[in-house]
């Protein structure tokens, strides 16, 4: 049975002499692989639309039992200028690989969506580092995890919220706040904002180093706490922003 399937190339491993499997992240069936035969040879028409970051429509020779395998692909888009950069490849492969970690957790293809949608304003120009924290934010939701961000996490107090908490779980008020260190105003409603934001209607970004430093540090130490997920490429990026 022919089948045209829509998804993202997330890895690929080598398959036999010539070949490779590719593992393409779907709205509805999570991660499948598939065989992309004779992927290796000179004059392979799949060379060219086999590797990671490949967005479009995959047409396979389906099994229900067993491996698919690869006839042909509609690219959607190649992220050509993502490919062409070190620090955005990294932070595409953490988002390629956090969003198939959380799809296992809820198969909601709105997951799907979600990184699709972020991997294009990264590709139009958008900061790269900005993008994934407002996606890392978003996916705690399907988690289950979500952070208090509507008012004080301790008091349910709506006003005078003078900081975040990864430890506390969310906001804390003046009264509420006791040893925890304060962050700017600008991070706690940035933190809301980007959590509510409609990624494709995103059409400026304009963060200072030190807010987005301020973000990074709770949405790390959050994740670290609460999600109990590890990512080969997570530590990869941690080591990149160390360089």
């Amino acid at each position: 049975m022919i089948k045209k399937i829509e998804g993202i190339i997330v890895s690929e491993v080598d398959y036999k002499e010539s070949s490779k499997i590719i593992n393409i992240f779907t709205p509805t069936d999570g991660v499948m692989g598939i065989v992309a035969r004779g992927t290796k040879k000179v004059k392979s028409n799949l060379s060219g639309v086999t590797s990671k970051l490949t967005y479009g429509y995959f047409h396979v020779n389906y099994k229900d039992n067993g491996l698919s395998t690869l006839i042909e692909v509609d690219i959607l888009d190649g992220f050509k200028k993502i490919r062409k950069n070190i620090d955005l490849i990294s932070y595409a492969s953490y988002l390629l690989e956090l969003c198939s970690m959380v799809y296992k957790h809820d198969s909601n293809p709105d997951i799907y969506n979600l990184l699709i949608s972020s991997l294009k304003k990264i590709e139009e120009g958008y900061d790269y580092e900005v993008i994934t924290n407002i996606l890392e934010l978003k996916l705690l939701e399907y988690l289950g995890i979500k952070p208090v961000i509507d008012g004080c996490v301790n008091c349910g107090s709506k006003v005078d919220i003078v900081t975040i908490s990864s430890y506390k779980g969310g906001y804390l008020c003046k009264n509420c706040a006791h040893d925890e260190v304060i962050v700017n105003i600008k991070t706690i409603k940035l933190l809301r904002m980007f959590y509510y934001v409609d990624i494709n209607k995103i059409s400026k970004l304009d963060v200072s180093d030190n807010i987005k430093k301020e973000l990074n540090r709770f949405i790390d130490d959050y994740y670290d706490r609460y999600s109990g997920l590890y990512l080969k490429s997570k530590i990869f990026l941690k080591n990149l922003q160390n360089i």
